[in-house]
């Protein structure tokens, strides 16, 4: 086997390093929506809670907004729960723990026509 200099070693390395931060990398954007078991009650609490809070625009699950429709607690409840879930760096707890029993993950963007989940 053939010897390498350590200068082309050490060259040899850098190039490596550099490249390896060009490599894609598998997306793993995950979205924060309401559990299709979950209670109506739990879904109302939920609504309240995420709208209550600083960093979460309810606006679009309002008459005119575009998730209004479909007009109902799950899919309200799922647009305002992944917006808090965004809004607090996307961590498992602002998902699980903020809305135990009712919130679960997606990795399939909910997003549908004019209503856009945030990512």
């Amino acid at each position: 086997m053939a010897k390498m200099s350590p200068l082309l070693t050490l060259f040899v390395v850098l190039l490596s390093s550099m490249m390896i931060h060009h490599l894609p990398v598998a997306s793993s954007t995950k979205w924060c929506v309401a559990s299709p078991t979950a209670k109506e009650k739990q879904l109302q609490d939920n609504i309240t809670f995420a709208c209550s809070q600083m960093g979460v625009d309810c606006r679009p699950i309002l008459p005119d907004g575009a998730c209004y429709n479909p007009n109902t607690l799950l899919s309200h409840a799922s647009y305002v729960m992944n917006a808090y879930y965004q809004s607090h760096d996307r961590t498992d707890q602002a998902c699980t723990f903020f809305f135990p029993n009712s919130g679960t993950f997606t990795t399939t963007n909910p997003s549908y026509g004019a209503c856009v989940y945030p990512s």
